[in-house]
């Protein structure tokens, strides 16, 4: 159980070095960062799932070998949460209906809309608060641009349901 524990922790820390560090280091050309650069410019794209289904199962079978099954089955699962949690903030109004996806939707958020330096954990804020790069905002300002669907009523303007945690700017 503890090394399951262990597996679990190890990939909210896997997930901020590789965001941070792969994804928003200043000059980095790789795979991830194309992809990653893809997603913040339209905020609906998502690698396609037959390519992180390929990394994480590599990832699962090395990280099996070298640490144990419970702590890969640890690690493993994380990031498979991870990987449900980012694509519903993004996609389904209702992820929010709840503390923790109120909470992760406003600084994730924050990353993409106003401080893409900050807020690198999607999971977890702990790796932010150890390395500064928290940002705790109280509301978004989200470009008229980039509002996803479901943050808007039928007449396009910012759904009333949202408007403690996010504000359309006037600008795109």
């Amino acid at each position: 159980m503890i090394s399951f524990a262990l597996g679990v922790l190890t990939w909210t820390f896997a997930e901020y070095v590789i965001h941070r560090g792969l994804g928003h280091r200043k000059g980095a050309k790789n795979a991830f960062s194309v992809e990653h650069l893809r997603h913040h410019a339209t905020v609906t794209y998502f690698a396609p799932t037959w390519k992180k289904a390929a990394i994480g199962l590599s990832v699962f079978a090395i990280t099996a070998v070298l640490a144990g099954v419970p702590f890969a089955a640890g690690f493993a699962s994380m990031y498979g949460a991870y990987e449900w949690l980012h694509r519903r903030l993004h996609t389904h109004a209702a992820i929010a209906s709840n503390p923790y996806g109120r909470w992760a939707r406003r600084h994730h958020f924050q990353h993409h809309f106003a401080r893409p330096k900050h807020n690198h954990g999607v999971t977890s804020p702990l790796w932010d608060l150890v390395f500064g790069t928290l940002d705790r905002p109280s509301v978004v300002l989200v470009p008229r641009r980039n509002a996803l669907p479901w943050m808007l009523d039928a007449r396009g303007e910012l759904d009333p349901r949202f408007s403690s945690d996010f504000a359309l700017s006037r600008a795109g």
